[in-house]
C-alpha cells in the first residue's frame, strides 16, 4: 500500500530503507565472489539456492511474528507469480551478463536501470521527471563506470549478444522496481511481496536448471548438479548467511522503500550500491580504492544528495502553496 503519510514525512522514511538497502545488497557480491571461487558452484545453481534460502528463512519468521503476512488474496497471485518471472529474469540476466562480459561491464550494464527506471516510471506510474532526475542519472551512470573501472576499453571487448544481454538485465531491474512500486499500490505488503516474488522465482529458476543438457550459461547441467555443494557444511551456511541476511534485508528494504518512494528516486539511490562493494572489498579482501574510484563514488554520493536535497526542497514548495490556497 502506498503511505500515507505527508510527503515530508515519506521522504525522512524511505531515504533511510533505500540507502540500507543498498548497503546490504552491496555485501552479496562478497558472499557470492566466496563462492564461486572456493566452491565453483554454476551461477544459476547458486541463484536458485539462493531464492530458496530466503523463503526459507522469511516465511517462520513472519509465521512467528506476523502470520497474516504470509496470506494474500487470490486476485494478487497472478501478479506475484509475473514479479517473481521479472525477478528471475533479473537475476539469470545479471548472472549471464557477468558471464559474458565481465563484473565490470556488466555492472555498468545492470545501471542503465537507473535511466530505464525514471523514464518508464514516468510513462506508466505517471512518476515526476525532471532536468533534476535526469542529471543525477548522469551522476549515478558515470560514477558506475569509474568505479567499476569500465572506462578502460579493454573491458569492452564483449560481443553483442554480451552487451545485449547487459542492457536487458538493466531493463529487468528497472522491471522489478516499478513492480515493487505497483505492488504498493495494489496494497500488497512489502514483505509479503518478498516472500511470494522470491518463492515464484525459485520455482522458474528450478525449472531453469532441469531443461535438459544444460543450454544456459551457469546452469545445472544435469539433475546432480543441483546439490553441488554436497556435504559442505560451510558452503552451505555461507549462502544460507547470504539469503538470510543480505538478500531478505536488501530487497525487503528495497520493497518498503518503495512504499514511501517513487521508484525511479528509489533505484537512483541504489547505484550507491558499486560504491558500497568496492568499500567493503577493500575491507574484506584488501583491495585498495584508486583515486579514480574514490571519484567515482563521489559522483555517486552527490548526486543522492543532491536529489534528496531537492526533493525536500520541492516538497516543502508544494507544501507552501497548497497551504497557500
Amino acid at each position: 500500500m502506498i503511505s500515507s503519510n505527508s510527503p515530508r514525512a515519506n521522504l525522512a522514511r524511505g531515504y533511510p530503507m533505500a540507502l540500507l538497502s543498498a548497503l546490504f545488497l552491496s555485501t552479496t557480491a562478497i558472499f557470492i565472489r566466496h563462492l564461486t571461487l572456493i566452491y565453483h558452484i554454476p551461477a544459476l545453481v547458486l541463484a536458485l539456492w539462493r531464492d530458496i534460502f530466503v523463503v526459507l528463512t522469511l516465511a517462520p519468521v513472519l509465521g512467528l511474528l506476523r502470520p497474516r503476512l504470509l496470506r494474500v488474496e487470490k486476485r494478487h497471485l497472478g501478479y506475484l507469480a509475473l514479479y517473481g518471472l521479472v525477478l528471475a529474469a533479473f537475476n539469470s540476466l545479471w548472472t549471464l551478463s557477468v558471464a559474458l562480459n565481465g563484473a565490470a561491464v556488466a555492472t555498468v550494464l545492470v545501471y542503465c536501470s537507473a535511466g530505464f527506471t525514471a523514464l518508464l516510471g514516468w510513462w506508466f506510474l505517471k512518476e515526476h521527471l525532471d532536468w533534476v532526475k535526469l542529471l543525477v542519472v548522469a551522476l549515478g551512470l558515470g560514477g558506475c563506470v569509474l568505479v567499476s573501472g569500465a572506462y578502460d576499453p579493454a573491458t569492452w571487448n564483449a560481443n553483442l549478444a554480451g552487451i545485449l544481454t547487459g542492457v536487458f538485465s538493466g531493463l529487468a531491474y528497472a522491471g522489478y522496481s516499478l513492480m515493487g512500486r505497483s505492488a504498493a499500490q495494489r496494497g500488497l505488503n512489502p514483505w509479503s511481496t518478498l516472500l511470494y516474488t522470491f518463492a515464484f522465482a525459485a520455482v522458474f529458476l528450478l525449472v531453469v536448471n532441469l531443461l535438459p543438457g544444460g543450454p544456459l550459461p551457469g546452469a545445472a547441467a544435469q539433475p546432480a548438479d543441483l546439490l553441488w555443494l554436497g556435504s559442505s557444511m560451510a558452503g552451505w551456511g555461507i549462502l544460507a548467511l547470504l539469503a538470510a541476511g543480505p538478500t531478505v534485508m536488501g530487497f525487503g528494504l528495497y520493497n518498503v522503500s518503495l512504499v514511501y518512494l517513487p521508484s525511479s528516486v528509489v533505484n537512483l539511490i541504489a547505484t550507491l550500491e558499486p560504491a558500497f562493494t568496492a568499500v567493503s572489498a577493500f575491507l574484506v579482501f584488501g583491495e585498495l580504492l584508486t583515486p579514480v574510484q574514490l571519484g567515482g563514488s563521489l559522483m555517486i554520493l552527490t548526486g543522492v544528495v543532491f536529489l534528496r536535497i531537492y526533493e525536500g526542497w520541492r516538497v516543502g514548495r508544494l507544501q507552501t502553496a497548497h497551504d497557500g490556497v
